[in-house]
């Protein structure tokens, strides 16, 4: 779990394996609340866990890219279980008030 347990890493995960490759202002803006600063430190430990691919192309501005790895792909089994989960959970929740 400390791999890609936490707030954000689930979620970037996740957002990855909807929408593939992705720039890091496009997650940015997909991922509400969380700060420039702490998407980049989670993007960095997802990248040296081997989950995330980073592409960086030498062209001005900048361009990079992420994208998960194979190692990455092997936890969308995982997320949909938990976002599974949460659904019916949430439902539960909603229908008990």
């Amino acid at each position: 779990m400390d791999k890609i347990g936490g707030k954000w890493k689930p979620v970037i995960v996740w957002l990855l394996l909807k929408n593939g490759t992705m720039r890091f202002n496009e997650l940015d803006k997909k991922i509400s609340g969380i700060t420039q600063k702490m998407l980049s430190q989670q993007l960095k430990s997802l990248e040296e866990e081997n989950i995330i691919k980073r592409t960086s192309y030498p062209v001005i501005p900048p361009k990079v890219e992420y994208s998960l790895t194979e190692k990455g792909h092997t936890l969308s089994e995982l997320l949909e279980g938990i976002m599974k989960w949460s659904n019916t959970n949430l439902i539960e929740k909603n229908t008990c008030h």
